[in-house]
């Protein structure tokens, strides 16, 4: 394959909710363009960009999937993203090296949750994108109710392009409105149909207003005139896109036989070269370095994705910002410190590889098998010596505690996860410090469900998923003086250690040993002993066997015998002035406190607020934001193990939080007793 010019290449993300036809819009795109010969269904698992065994089984994609499609003299690479708010880290991942997207919305009459979610992020992050409408020929469908709902959130942000021309709820051609012309399903001009006359001089007027204010030029020609042009249209059209001003809406059928009116051309026309909006900018040290994707530069790319493939090996998808790579090149990984050497160059239609002799500067492609290479690293000529930001991927807001069904299973499933993590930034392995449990933190239920299945897969080793536990403390409310006496005769030599401690409150530190010993009551020599054995015994506390915390112990007297007496045996008298003092001194159990930010819409901030109550939580403010409410308050880290889920069923996945650790607090004494016996049988257990 020849390789493409920054000026002929587009790079389109598919984004928007589950189930609205994203991968089937991509089947069709590459069906329309002979880049497949066979259209492929989602339903039977025969999809270009849905490969994966559990992306087959469950009928919809869980990872990003990339693949080019040949259109006129143009490369678009198009890169189709899981639309499950589960795997919102993909779509993060593409939209850091798309110049633009596609929203994919169904003509359902209304704004769903997907889309307007995709929407936001697009506009927040300046992401040129487009709309488009599927499925306009399903039963109750409604394109323009559907392109109203969009515009009552979006107003002259958006605006249709496109009228679809329908005969009940069959698509036989559409209306460009930007050229006043209709064609049919197969390309051909056709006159407009007389029912939609008006409504087309209606949306051309809408569409006019908007491309004239988009520069001054458009906008003199247009109060000369009262009219532009369709090339002037487009172009006002198009530098609004790109400056995030305006959304076109466009119309179309993915799923049957496929009709996708001017997707392409609009592309073309709308959707910005690499480029074309500015230089990416990279960092070297402190210096912020600015890099104008030209192929004559030096070599710098971004790696955006690993998939590892059963037949190649690790894949890293990669975008070249700056010159141009071929096989056989030596590269710099900046981020790691290391060298990699191009033993393999593709590009990818799905899971196919097609192997290419160069990519250059804003072309997307994989290379194969590097040996240090990972998700969000750059790769650059040495002497360039440039890094790309990471990725911002989201933060996991669920945590499970993993336990394996079979006896020394645990060590697969961890490691088979910890293999997944280099295909997935998302989720995170770990053995929590507090408890030792190991834990997987994620996304939410269904991306765990299904790691744990590919774990299964191929690992032949199943886990079972609990509530983690929670990191209980327990601390004291009052002063006590208790002596310690550890006494031992075997034969000979025998064991002596005498200690009088005064263990005290002390909410602010962890723990903290003194001495006030006068006379030489206990040698000196004694003390760090004294010290040991009440650290090694602090961290099974008296109520629940937690960890004890917010307490002083102060040696104070003691006693100790010439020949019997050894540094263990005043470790092991320290540990018994501190089991016999610590239940005299009012011990409490203390639970977790998290601070917790919640952003919703602000028609759910009264559910929000009440269901923090609910969890025992305290509400402290509410601002505005973006349009938004942000909620902040406290929650008890018990109430919070299944708060992703419940908070996407309130809001209908339109909420999002964030959660820190605060402090440690008293847990109420109506809950301590159940607390005390839960703890009590999992580490009996």
């Amino acid at each position: 394959m020849a390789s493409f010019g920054k000026d002929k290449i587009r790079n389109v993300a598919l984004i928007g909710h589950g189930g609205e036809g994203k991968t089937s819009l991509l089947e069709a795109i590459l069906f329309s363009t002979k880049g497949i010969d066979r259209l492929g269904r989602v339903d039977d698992g025969t999809t270009v960009s849905d490969f994966d065994a559990e992306e087959i089984n469950r009928k919809m994609s869980i990872s990003l999937s990339a693949s080019y499609v040949l259109y006129k003299d143009y490369k678009i690479n198009f890169i189709d993203v899981p639309g499950f708010f589960d795997f919102e880290g993909e779509m993060v991942s593409a939209l850091t090296v798309c110049d633009g997207a596609i929203v994919v919305t169904q003509a359902a009459g209304n704004l769903s949750v997907g889309t307007e979610k995709a929407l936001d992020y697009c506009i927040e992050k300046n992401i040129p994108v487009m709309i488009f409408i599927n499925g306009v020929n399903k039963e109750n469908s409604d394109y323009l109710k559907t392109v109203e709902a969009i515009k009552e959130k979006y107003g002259t942000k958006v605006g249709a392009t496109e009228l679809p021309i329908m005969d009940g709820y069959t698509m036989l051609g559409y209306v460009d409105i930007l050229g006043g012309k209709a064609f049919d399903n197969a390309g051909t001009e056709i006159a407009v149909p007389g029912g939609l006359a008006s409504t087309v001089e209606g949306l051309d007027g809408e569409l006019t207003e908007i491309a004239a204010g988009a520069d001054e030029t458009l906008m003199e020609k247009f109060f000369e005139e009262m009219a532009l042009s369709k090339e002037d249209k487009i172009a006002g059209i198009k530098t609004l896109v790109h400056r995030g001003e305006f959304m076109p809406i466009v119309a179309g059928v993915a799923v049957g036989k496929p009709v996708l009116c001017d997707l392409l051309e609009n592309v073309v026309n709308f959707l910005p070269a690499p480029g074309e909006n500015g230089p990416a900018v990279a960092n070297r040290g402190e210096e912020k370095v600015e890099l104008d994707y030209d192929e004559n530069k030096p070599f710098a790319a971004r790696v955006f994705k690993t998939i590892v493939d059963p037949f190649v090996g690790r894949l890293s998808l990669f975008k070249v910002v700056s010159g141009k790579v071929k096989t056989g090149d030596v590269v710099a990984n900046t981020t790691k410190d290391e060298t990699e050497k191009i033993s393999a160059l593709y590009i990818l239609k799905g899971k196919q590889q097609e192997a290419v002799e160069v990519l250059r500067a804003g072309d997307i492609g994989a290379f194969a098998k590097l040996s240090y290479t990972s998700t969000g690293d750059t790769l650059c000529d040495s002497a360039l010596n440039v890094q790309f930001d990471p990725i911002d991927f989201p933060k996991p807001v669920l945590t499970l505690a993993l336990v394996a069904d079979e006896k020394g299973g645990a060590d697969k499933v961890v490691e088979g996860l910890r293999k997944l993590m280099e295909e997935d930034c998302t989720f995170k392995v770990e053995k929590d410090p507090e408890t030792q449990e190991t834990v997987i933190c994620g996304m939410g239920e269904t991306q765990i469900d299904v790691l744990c299945k590919k774990v299964k897969n191929k690992y032949k080793v199943e886990a079972k998923l609990t509530e983690p536990r929670v990191a209980y403390r327990e601390t004291i409310r009052k002063t006590v003086e208790q002596q310690g006496k550890y006494k031992k005769q075997n034969g000979g030599s025998g064991m002596y250690g005498d200690v009088y401690i005064r263990f005290e409150p002390a909410p602010d530190i962890d723990f903290e040993f003194g001495e006030e010993v006068v006379g030489g009551a206990v040698p000196k020599q004694y003390f760090p002993s004294v010290e040991k054995g009440l650290r090694e015994i602090k961290s099974t506390g008296v109520l629940a066997g937690c960890p004890m915390v917010g307490f002083r112990a102060i040696l104070y007297f003691g006693s100790y015998h010439p020949v019997d007496s050894k540094e263990a045996a005043f470790i092991e008298a320290a540990k018994l002035a501190f089991k016999e003092g610590i239940p005299k001194a009012n011990p409490v159990l203390l639970e977790p406190i998290l601070n917790v930010k919640v952003v919703v819409p602000s028609d759910f901030m009264g559910d929000i607020m009440g269901d923090i109550t609910k969890r025992r939580g305290k509400v402290f403010g509410m601002e505005s934001d973006k349009g938004k409410t942000v909620v902040t308050g406290e929650v008890p880290a018990a109430e919070m193990h299944r708060y992703a889920i419940d908070l996407r069923s309130m809001t209908q996945g339109r909420g999002t939080f964030s959660m820190e650790f605060a402090r440690y607090d008293e847990v109420p004494s109506s809950s301590v007793a159940k607390i005390i016996e839960e703890e009590k049988k999992k580490r009996a257990k």
